[in-house]
């Protein structure tokens, strides 16, 4: 038996296998960025007995919205539809995590009903946002060059992070994970190529590091460490990220986390940009670098095979693996992989909005019928 295969507990949660639903932005949502019927089917398709799933990147407030469609956390009804959600994966036998989000720089006005985005320093990222056109329908739209926020705001924002968190407890999630990576808002002020701030929150790693810590304690104080984890991307390239000396930076960091007990430190690879593959096959180095400095469980992502999966695992640089795409395309995914079954293949075209094709649509593996 593959230790893929082996149980283990995450916070006060006893996991039965180690095969975990990434949190993916798919842009589903009904009126009011309200997760509806079509969100419901979606993660009862993946939640599987002892399972643990990481649900979507959700905007902590409505001046955090990265990509329309996106789901939120700050309203009554958005609440009620993950506990929707919640309810059905928990009927299956499984645990779910909220990605808790703010897109900084990465959000765009067209999303915020004309509102500027912020960001550490007034640094233009050169990805792409998804907006709405006039007939409601999907586009890409270049970024604009944000505010960068004055000091007295930034204490206004760990509380929408503390809020969203109350929140996410209510809706009957079973933990929350702070998305510090791909270029959003924590992940601007910890990199030296999106902060170029001279206070206390810019400069030197120390300082640089103050908000992701300030998130964390917010997260924390509401719920306690044990159900608190955080995503980072160390030298993760999009969102036009960078640093001058990441392994100083993210090791500083991941030092900085050990005292809280956090859950999981959940680690994406580099070889992955977005929804790019740099270096397919290259080997797992962020989870093995930071295997040596935080002492809590930690969930490698970015680019896994089954075979991949099976080595990090053998090879102690991460206790559990976080599938996307794979997880996308093979709702029993955990299941196919245990089998030995064929993998069935995606449709990137259908990944971000749209309806059921290319959402709750993949079947699940039917073994065939003996003659």
């Amino acid at each position: 038996m593959s230790k893929l295969f082996t149980p283990m507990k995450i916070g006060p949660y006893e996991i039965a296998h180690r095969v975990v639903l990434a949190p993916l932005t798919r842009m589903r949502t009904e009126a009011g960025d309200v997760p509806g019927d079509l969100m419901v089917e979606y993660y009862t398709q993946r939640a599987s007995r002892g399972g643990l799933l990481i649900a979507e990147a959700t905007a902590v407030s409505p001046n955090a919205i990265a990509y329309a469609g996106a789901p939120g956390i700050y309203t009554d009804a958005q609440q009620r539809g993950w506990k929707r959600v919640t309810d059905a994966v928990h009927a299956k036998g499984a645990r779910i995590f909220l990605q808790l989000w703010h897109g900084g720089r990465q959000a765009h006005p067209s999303n915020m009903n004309g509102v500027l985005p912020v960001a550490p320093s007034a640094i233009k990222s050169e990805e792409k946002s998804v907006i709405r056109d006039q007939d409601g329908n999907f586009l890409e739209a270049d970024q604009v060059e944000p505010r960068p926020l004055e000091l007295h705001e930034i204490p206004l924002i760990v509380e929408e992070f503390r809020s969203a968190t109350l929140r996410a407890k209510a809706a009957g999630f079973d933990g929350v994970e702070l998305h510090g990576a791909n270029g959003y808002l924590p992940d601007q002020f910890l990199q030296d190529g999106s902060n170029h701030r001279s206070d206390a929150y810019g400069g030197p790693v120390e300082n640089r590091a103050r908000f992701m810590i300030e998130l964390v304690k917010a997260l924390v104080s509401v719920w306690g460490a044990d159900r608190v984890g955080i995503r980072l991307s160390p030298s993760g390239r999009f969102g036009t990220m960078h640093d001058s000396d990441p392994v100083t930076t993210f090791g500083y960091l991941a030092e900085r986390l050990n005292v809280f007990g956090l859950a999981y430190l959940h680690v994406i690879e580099p070889r992955i940009r977005g929804y790019e593959d740099l270096e397919a096959g290259a080997p797992a180095v962020a989870s093995r670098n930071l295997r040596a400095i935080f002492k809590g469980p930690i969930i490698a992502a970015g680019g896994f095979t089954e075979a991949g999966a099976h080595e990090i695992i053998e090879q102690g640089y991460a206790d559990l693996v976080a599938f996307g795409r794979l997880f996308i395309s093979n709702p029993d995914l955990p299941s196919r992989i245990r089998q030995g079954v064929p993998l069935a293949s995606y449709d990137r075209h259908t990944f971000y909005g749209g309806d059921h094709r290319g959402y709750t649509d993949y079947p699940r593996y039917e073994l065939p019928e003996t003659a």
